[in-house]
Formats: C-alpha cells, sequence, structure tokens
C-alpha cells in the first residue's frame, strides 16, 4: 500500500511543538463544548455530519476561535498576520502542522477536531484533511491509506469498553487512535497497530496533541505485530469490517471474502487475553441463507471465554451496498461507474447467499470455568452510554449465576438495581392488572415481563433478607405453598439477574 499521493504530514518527533499548539488551542477554547457554543447546535451536528456550510456561515467573524475553526476543520486558508497572535505559527510550519497558502496565507495539512473524552477531557483527533468524519457526501479522499477520524462506530466502541485499570491494552488497528487515546486513560501499557503506517503516524499526532501518553506502535495486520506469547488485560478494535468486493478502502475494507476478517479477529483474540480480561470489537456479519445467524456467531467464539453478542442494526443488501457507495462518494462519480461498482456489490452477495448484514458489539471475557456462556441477542433499542460498566457488570452477574445453583441461589441476597420502575397494564378499573412489566432507565434500558410474584419479589430485594425468605414471605401473603414456590421461582430470579434488574450482594 502506498500513501505517496497524500499530503506530507506532520512530523511526529516534535511533541515539543505539539505541546504548544495544543497550549495554543485549550486558549482560545478550540474544544467540543467552545465548538458547541460558537457554532451552536445545529451547525455543531451538521459538522459531525461532515456538512461545513453551517459551519462557514456561523465563522464569519475574526475572532481566534474562528480563524481556527476555518483553519484546522474547514480546511480554510487564513491570513498569517491573523493567526499570528494565535498560534506558534514558525514551530506549525516547521514541523508540519501548517504550510503557507498564496503570499499571505497559511493552511493546514491535516484535520484538527476537539474530542471531549468520556470523563470530560479536552482531546484532539488528528485524520487527513476533509476525513474528520464520514458524512452523506462521502469522504474528503479516496486514497487508498487515507485516515478518517471519530465517526459513531468509533465513539460507540469507546463508549461500551469496560474501564478498569488494567496493566496493559490493545488498540488493534488504531486508525486515528481514539481507542488508544481513551485506553491510555486506565491502562499501564497501551499497544496500538494498525497495517497501515500512514494510520500510526496520525495515531502519534493524535496522542502528542492530546498530551496523553505515547503509545507502542506497530505496523501489521491483525495481531501479526503482537509478539509469540503476548497477551493483554484489554483488546479493543474497530476494525474494517465492510463486507465488499474487494479492498478498496484501507480504513473500512478488510481484504477478506465475506464477514471472514471479523470472525477471525474474534477467533483469534481469545488466546491473547490475560484470565479476566475483555476483548471488544465493533462488527458486521452475513445473514446466510438457510443459516441462523446466532449460531454463525456463536461458532465465532473462542474456547475459554464467555461471550455477549448484541446485533443492533440489520440492513438488507441492496441498503448496506448503498451505504458504503454514499460513505465513499461514488454516488458522484459517473452513474455508469456506480452502477457497475453497485452491481458487483450485488454479485458478492448473491455468491455467498447472503440476504442481509447485521452490525453490533461483540464482547469477549476470558474464563477459566469448564462452562463458558454465551449471550446472543438482537438489541436495536436506545441504550444509555457509556455502557461499559453495564458490560462489566453483565459478565459478572452471568459468573455468579454460573456458580449458584438453585439451592444457592436462594440462599442469596439481592438488590433491586438502579432506577428501575415498574408498569402495570390492563383495562381501567380491573382489580388485577394483565401485564406486569419492569423497565431499566439505565443502561441496556431493558423492560420485562413478570408474574406478580416477581414483581413483589423485586420490590422487596434491598440485600437484607436471602431470596429464600423472602419468597416464604410472599408465600404466606398470597397463600401459596412455599416449597412450591420456592420450586417455580429460580427460574424467574435468573432473568431478573442475568439481564440486570436484580444485583447479587450481601
Amino acid at each position: 500500500m502506498s500513501d505517496s499521493s497524500l499530503p506530507a504530514l506532520p512530523t511526529a518527533d516534535r511533541p515539543d511543538v505539539a505541546a504548544r499548539l495544543r497550549d495554543a488551542l485549550l486558549a482560545v477554547s478550540f474544544t467540543a463544548d467552545g465548538l458547541l457554543e460558537l457554532l451552536g447546535a445545529p451547525a455543531y451536528a451538521a459538522l459531525a455530519r461532515s456538512e461545513t456550510v453551517p459551519a462557514l456561515r456561523a465563522t464569519r467573524g475574526d475572532t481566534p476561535l474562528e480563524l481556527l475553526v476555518r483553519l484546522f476543520l474547514l480546511q480554510q486558508p487564513v491570513s498569517h498576520a491573523r493567526v499570528a497572535d494565535v498560534l506558534p505559527v514558525e514551530d506549525c510550519l516547521e514541523a508540519g502542522w501548517l504550510v503557507r497558502a498564496g503570499e499571505d496565507g497559511l493552511a493546514a495539512t491535516v484535520d484538527v477536531r476537539p474530542y471531549g473524552g468520556l470523563d470530560g477531557e479536552d482531546w484532539f483527533i488528528v485524520s487527513d484533511l476533509g476525513c474528520a468524519v464520514g458524512g452523506a457526501g462521502g469522504i474528503g479522499s479516496r486514497e487508498e491509506g487515507v485516515v478518517l477520524g471519530v465517526g459513531g462506530a468509533s465513539t460507540t466502541l469507546a463508549g461500551i469498553t469496560v474501564r478498569t485499570p488494567v496493566g496493559s491494552a490493545l488498540d488493534l488497528g488504531t486508525g486515528s487512535g481514539i481507542q488508544a487515546l481513551h485506553a491510555g486513560r486506565h491502562a499501564t501499557r497501551v499497544t496500538a497497530t494498525d497495517v497501515n503506517p500512514r494510520a500510526l503516524h496520525i495515531t502519534a499526532l493524535t496522542l502528542a496533541l492530546s498530551g496523553a501518553p505515547a503509545a507502542d506502535l506497530r505496523q501489521g495486520s491483525l495481531f501479526e505485530p503482537v509478539r509469540e506469547g503476548e497477551t493483554f488485560d484489554l483488546i479493543v478494535s474497530n476494525p474494517p469490517f465492510v463486507i465488499s468486493p474487494g479492498a478498496r478502502l484501507t480504513y473500512r475494507d478488510g481484504g477478506m471474502g465475506g464477514d471472514d476478517l471479523c470472525r477471525t479477529i474474534v477467533q483469534q483474540s481469545g488466546e491473547r487475553l490475560n484470565e479476566g480480561g475483555f476483548a471488544q470489537f465493533l462488527a458486521n456479519w452475513q445473514h446466510v441463507e438457510g443459516e441462523d445467524w446466532q449460531d454463525r456467531l456463536r461458532s465465532w467464539v473462542p474456547r475459554g471465554c464467555d461471550a455477549w453478542i448484541v446485533q443492533r442494526e440489520v440492513q438488507d443488501v441492496t441498503q448496506y451496498a448503498e451505504l458504503w457507495l454514499r460513505d465513499a462518494g461514488d454516488h458522484r462519480d459517473d452513474p455508469a461507474e456506480y452502477q457497475a461498482r453497485y452491481d458487483a456489490w450485488l454479485d458478492e452477495f448473491e455468491a455467498r447467499k447472503v440476504k442481509a448484514v447485521g452490525f453490533g458489539w461483540i464482547t469477549l471475557r476470558r474464563t477459566d470455568s469448564a462452562e463458558p456462556v454465551i449471550t446472543v441477542e438482537e438489541w436495536p433499542h436506545p441504550i444509555e452510554q457509556p455502557l461499559g460498566e453495564t458490560v462489566r457488570a453483565h459478565f459478572d452477574r452471568i459468573a455468579y449465576l454460573r456458580d449458584h445453583d438453585d439451592a444457592a441461589l436462594l440462599d442469596g441476597f439481592f438488590r433491586l438495581a438502579r432506577e428501575i420502575v415498574q408498569e402495570q397494564v390492563g383495562l381501567p378499573g380491573a382489580e388485577d392488572p394483565e401485564h406486569v412489566v419492569l423497565r431499566q432507565h439505565r443502561g441496556m434500558r431493558r423492560a420485562t415481563a413478570v408474574d406478580t410474584v416477581g414483581a413483589g419479589f423485586a420490590g422487596v430485594c434491598d440485600g437484607t433478607l436471602s431470596a429464600g425468605r423472602i419468597l416464604d414471605a410472599i408465600a404466606q401473603l398470597v397463600g401459596e405453598d412455599p416449597v412450591l414456590l420456592r420450586d417455580r421461582t429460580p427460574a424467574q430470579i435468573r432473568l431478573l439477574v442475568e439481564q440486570g434488574f436484580l444485583e447479587p450482594g450481601n
């Protein structure tokens, strides 16, 4: 792969210049919050879709912040004289962050986008010009080695990642470095890999400009750069998961047939995880005629790992092809060329008997249990990000349930999770509801139907009485045989624990 036709990047060997540039950007509130205040919500949201016209209209003035927005986000040349009091111009020219444009103009060599971390950090994501995000108009460059910035997939993965302190983290296919940036907040050692050397260079710039620790950057495909026997406490990857005919764009096309790249990453990650470690990925997978998609994904899970796989979206093959043709801006090309590419995509799906493509999250946790638990579900409903703590708690509950048979479950103590509400559904004036529903207002925001015993049980779980004693009290209140109630209720308790309505506790 060659990136010789792409613009030269700033040097990654001048952290002192990156630090001075960072200070200058922060001094004029070139931050996520500062941009929102300057541009207003509609223009700010449009910029996140790679639509620049509203932001151009909102930055017609001559304030330092408006100048920097036009320079680093909108790729507009600015006056050297006007920006000299805002930026360390000569340092930026020498290090390659800026180049001269015309007699008295300066232009940026890369996109620099403010990014607010999960804990409110003021970070900056570097990417190729015009490629800060994808959008309805397509990316700003279709060169093979182009490096994109932050998109919805990037922030989704950052939000679902478990953020417990760890000794080592691996960002597989780092791109512009956003996952490595997040990992540096809670991992002692961060390794970032990418097949594209330009991506590694840009990751180094992202980390330096964000004031984050440097990562161990290694070039290579998949786990090739990982040394023999090297393992990690956390592995994250937003891989080039697009199922496409060929590998035209490095940032999105994996170069393997169908969903083989995602399958390979998942299967090979198990042996790279330390005991108790997490591996978390975004992925596409094929829905193949005559095959259960859930069984397909279960077959990907490596031995010795619990897994939680969530399908968030499904598109038919025509919707999927159109999405990624537009992502690359192919709809702006010659209509005949667009049609040929569209046709090639459908030929690929037809040959593989693919009727739809799923998108979602795959999380693994290394376990020493002889009976790993694999959960595959479809959940297209709204969730609450960040979800990392919810993901960690899910695996803790799965481990608890695996280690407790029904007798041990009845001896256990439980608490109702935060912000659970009960809804009763029935005809007006009816003595009893037709349905009782428990609903979460946090995390996955699930809802589940329960009977009156389940609702009553959940309502009094505060960690002070064992499950068995609570059921005995309910049996006395409703006039049921306590032995029979103890026999039939553990399955409902297990479901409430598994889905996060009840939390094990003393």
